[in-house]
């Protein structure tokens, strides 16, 4: 069942939403001000805001600023309910981040019709989300198994060298050494190519090969 949080101060307005909204099958809850919005969404973390604009002290659309800015709750979709018609407090709350906009009175099959169409934009949204967040995942696993293989490599050919030198009767330290280095060397590869990894905050998916992608460590922003 769908969370949607109600907001107005009028607790007639909240009541009316509340009445159609649950006859639609929807779980409401409730705030009448703009701060215990911004404290509720935190809290209950809603599918989504039905957030009137005229409120005393926070209005509306500072209230939905607030929460746009915020990465607790910027994913929720807000739909401003006011009786304002001017064309600039439209656009208003739209800049401010609002999904959607209705005019008060408001006709139920509109408020319902644009309700669903913000929750399924949520949905769609997340499910987006959800799959960039697997394809970076893979991305950066070829990532690891393409930087990480050479060093690798170096390192098991270099343990197999030194075992080989252990079993000789004379030791030569200086290939033993030698190997060593090399060990070291690749080491200290790797481990740089996991700090990339690491501290990589926006990656950048390039192609690979086999239409499979990976992540470029030169390009992505740290």
């Amino acid at each position: 069942m769908k969370k949607i949080l109600v907001v107005d101060d009028q607790p007639d307005n909240v009541f009316i939403l509340e009445d159609r909204l649950r006859r639609e099958g929807f779980e409401t809850i409730t705030a009448y001000d703009g701060p215990s919005c911004v404290r509720i969404s935190k809290e209950e973390q809603p599918d989504l805001i039905l957030l009137d604009v005229m409120m005393p002290g926070m209005s509306g659309f500072e209230a939905c600023e607030i929460l746009v800015a915020d990465k607790e709750t910027k994913s929720i979709p807000i739909i401003l309910v006011t009786a304002l018609t001017d064309i600039e407090d439209v656009k208003k709350g739209l800049s401010v981040g609002a999904f959607d906009y209705i005019k008060k009175p408001y006709n139920r099959a509109e408020l319902i019709a644009r309700v669903n169409s913000a929750l399924k934009f949520s949905e769609s949204s997340k499910v987006l989300l959800e799959l960039e967040k697997i394809n970076t995942y893979a991305a950066t696993v070829i990532t690891a198994n393409h930087e990480i293989k050479q060093p690798l490599t170096l390192i098991n050919l270099s343990t197999t060298a030194i075992n080989r030198e252990l079993g000789r009767d004379e030791l030569r330290k200086d290939v033993i050494q030698k190997r060593i280095e090399f060990i070291d060397g690749a080491a200290k590869e790797i481990i740089k190519v996991l700090e990339k990894l690491t501290q990589i905050k926006k990656p950048v998916i390039t192609d690979y090969v086999n239409n499979l992608k990976m992540v470029d460590l030169n390009q992505s922003e740290n």
